[in-house]
């Protein structure tokens, strides 16, 4: 038996740090005795989601390495990242509440006085390695050490495209509290953040933070770092309410019902940040496409009237076999479809949800391969998941006015304007 614990110990050395670390012990207990553990893992709600992709890896194999669709999976030239982020947010919000997008599922959140970063990702990988695994497809808008002090950074699961070792062990050494899903708090103590700045909560628990109401929400996803995944860290979604606004972090989800509940007891919101990328018909229980994604924010709003959406967990990381561009696209088209408020911000550009109006210039057209028959006619196929015949001619009165006299594809158009709500 000695030999087997040396093998073991060995092996454990050989672990490579960013695979982080295991519950155990009381945190490890607290983890059985939640409502939401069952035989072993957490569950999703809504039933057994599929966390790998479904038919044959050869299937899967054909789709990924097709040389016609892989050159559409990255920018075709340099992403246009905001470049005046780090001046733009030395000044305080005028309406209160401000959002930064910094890329892929990364936001900070300019609260009621305070400040909140989203699964801040700085690393140039998402990855347990430096030298393999999805680069950036465009350079964080500044660098960290820049972004200035955070009052509380809020993690929505273990994946590495949502909590990155490099960008941790830098904040571990601030002040910034830390609010992350229930077991997180193991990958976090392992990077050298101390237990007393750590708040790990279960589904529907709620922390204060500097005047702040932090609420970890369902989601529908799965968690693991390592080669073995023991689903023994819980995903979630965050609400987070100050004494005048409130807002709404997917993290990673499949759609289910569950949105209209949070919504219910939580909304409206003055915002939404709402994954819609890296989804595939491989795994649809697990990523929502554009119109799922949109769905999703009118279940939480209760309808298109209040805050806008802000798309994320897009155009960072090559994570999927979808074109580059198609998230984008087509949220743009299920939020004429329904007449919701949708901010598209650059990575990095700041914008006010509660102001008069919101970046909304399809930005990514200039550097994206276009669909083919153009544009308009992506815009057509990804709204019509969720067009309704009621609302089907105000959908194509829409397209016809915002492409006249454009070249689809080209980026050249004038910005559009779409109301903040």
């Amino acid at each position: 038996m000695a030999g087997f614990r040396t093998l073991s110990s060995g092996l454990r050395a050989l672990r490579p740090g960013a695979f982080g670390a295991d519950p155990s012990g009381e945190r490890m207990a607290r983890i059985r005795r939640s409502p939401h553990f069952k035989d072993g893992v957490f569950q999703n709600p809504g039933g057994p989601a599929r966390t790998r992709p479904s038919g044959s890896a050869l299937d899967f194999a054909k789709v990924f390495f097709d040389k016609d669709t892989r050159p559409r999976r990255a920018p075709k030239g340099t992403v246009p990242v905001h470049s005046t982020t780090l001046a733009d947010i030395a000044r305080p919000p005028a309406t209160g509440l401000r959002l930064t997008w910094m890329g892929h599922s990364s936001v900070l959140a300019e609260i009621d006085g305070r400040r909140v970063l989203f699964d801040p990702v700085w690393g140039e990988r998402c990855s347990p390695f430096p030298f393999a695994g999805p680069k950036r497809l465009h350079p964080v808008p500044l660098p960290l050490a820049a972004l200035g002090p955070v009052d509380v950074v809020v993690i929505s699961h273990d994946h590495y495209d949502h909590l990155d070792m490099p960008t941790i062990k830098a904040l571990a050494g601030t002040d910034t509290l830390f609010a992350v899903p229930l077991g997180v708090g193991a990958h976090l103590e392992h990077w050298g953040v101390s237990a007393g700045r750590l708040r790990e909560l279960d589904w529907h628990e709620t922390t204060k933070i500097g005047g702040l109401t932090l609420t970890a929400t369902p989601a529908r996803h799965f968690c693991g770092r390592g080669l073995r995944n023991t689903q023994h860290t819980l995903w979630a979604s965050w609400v987070v309410a100050g004494d005048e606004h409130r807002i709404y972090h997917s993290g990673d989800t499949g759609y289910f019902d569950g949105f209209k509940e949070i919504g219910a007891e939580h909304g409206p919101f003055d915002a939404t940040m709402i994954q819609i990328g890296a989804y595939s018909d491989f795994w649809p229980d697990i990523h929502m496409t554009p119109e799922e994604g949109m769905r999703a924010h009118l279940d939480l709003q209760g309808g298109p009237e209040h805050g806008p959406m802000l798309p994320i967990h897009w155009a960072t990381f090559n994570l999927a076999t979808h074109p580059w561009a198609e998230p984008g696209e087509g949220t743009l088209a299920a939020a004429r479809a329904v007449g919701a408020g949708l901010a598209l911000p650059r990575p990095g550009e700041p914008f006010e949800p509660t102001a008069g109006t919101v970046p909304s210039q399809p930005w990514w057209r200039g550097v994206a391969l276009a669909p083919a028959g153009g544009s308009a006619a992506g815009e057509a196929l990804a709204g019509a998941g969720i067009k309704t015949a009621s609302d089907a001619a105000a959908m194509a009165q829409a397209d016809t006015v915002s492409d006249d006299g454009r070249e689809a594809g080209q980026g050249t158009e004038d910005p559009e304007t779409l109301p903040a709500s």
